[in-house]
């Protein structure tokens, strides 16, 4: 059954394709068996097409958040969300629901308790059998938050709309003003996973066992152009892997293969479980720990405090190049 809709896929899609090598093609096969297997099995953990999504707008287990967002600018997903959007999404905002108490130095997004988290997921009708999808307007940096929350409580069956929002209105799909009915269901979220603490990193800093990614644009980065944060630089030893570096030209994610060769690379000869994300403040990260996942490089953590927590205590080292 799973060979068939595979098979069904890859002939309506006439993707034909020439590898130099056969690892290559190998690799390839691989993941669109994977995708194959999510798709007959009705369940998505990584990205979803429009075209997919499309299909599902009036199932009631399948739970949309809308999680546009502006760092700049607090209000303006809510205003979007307002003005238009998919119909049923129930809107996420960063700040409020994504994102816990601040005490000047756990970051600008700390992690929200657990159960508050839990909680708030229950109010909007998400189950521990729902399968969640999550867009923004923003490459997916704002939606893949909710992606790698909804993983840290245990729950696999979510996804993020490649191409976002500006995919769902360029393809002609319906959008509405009309808020959601919200049903109140019952989500209990299980062991915490993948994240590590600044203590760790801290213990970890230039060891062979921890390979840091800083998601951050190269400016900010280096230190140049900090606009968010009230110290620029980066924490020691840290490489830079600019989230937007996982798109192609459309704002979509590039195919599972390249993704995964542009990783290697940073990687050189360790293990996907060495790498522990970090950006400004536990959010593009997110996005590079969806792409790892999106190329089968499974295993990487987040440290949430980023470099935000970082850098408010001016006795741990930075740097600035």
């Amino acid at each position: 059954m799973i060979w068939i809709a595979w098979l069904s896929r890859l002939f309506v899609r006439a993707d034909l394709r020439v590898f130099d090598e056969d690892t290559l093609a190998l690799e390839w096969l691989t993941g669109q068996a994977v995708e194959a297997i999510e798709t007959a099995e009705g369940s998505h953990s990584t990205l979803i097409a429009a075209s997919e999504l499309a299909q599902h707008l009036s199932d009631p287990n399948w739970i949309i958040f809308d999680c546009r967002h502006d760092l700049a600018d607090a209000d303006a997903g809510e205003h979007g969300y307002s003005d238009s959007h998919i119909p049923r999404a129930r809107f996420a905002q960063l700040d409020r629901n994504l994102a816990g108490m601040k005490n000047g130095r756990n970051g600008r997004h700390p992690l929200p308790h657990p159960k508050d988290l839990a909680a708030w997921l229950s109010s909007q009708s998400v189950a521990n059998t729902s399968q969640v999808v999550a867009y923004d307007a923003s490459g997916g940096m704002f939606a893949a938050r909710l992606w790698w929350l909804l993983r840290w409580l245990g729950h696999d069956k979510v996804a993020v709309l490649d191409g976002g929002w500006q995919a769902w209105t360029k393809e002609g799909y319906p959008v509405t003003t009309e808020l959601p009915e919200l049903t109140p269901r019952e989500f209990n979220a299980s062991t915490q996973r993948g994240a590590v603490d600044v203590n760790f990193v801290h213990t970890h800093l230039q060891q062979a066992s921890m390979r840091l990614l800083d998601a951050r644009a190269p400016d900010r980065f280096a230190g140049k152009n900090e606009t968010l944060d009230p110290v620029g630089g980066h924490i020691p030893g840290a490489l830079n892997r600019f989230f937007k570096n996982n798109l192609d030209e459309q704002g979509r994610f590039k195919p599972a293969d390249v993704l995964k060769r542009e990783f290697q690379e940073m990687l050189g000869s360790g293990s996907p479980g060495q790498i522990v994300h970090q950006c400004g403040s536990g959010v593009t990260a997110c996005h590079n720990l969806l792409a790892m996942e999106i190329a089968g490089l499974s295993g990487s953590r987040l440290y949430p405090g980023s470099w935000s927590e970082w850098c408010s205590d001016p006795r741990r080292p930075i740097v600035r190049k």
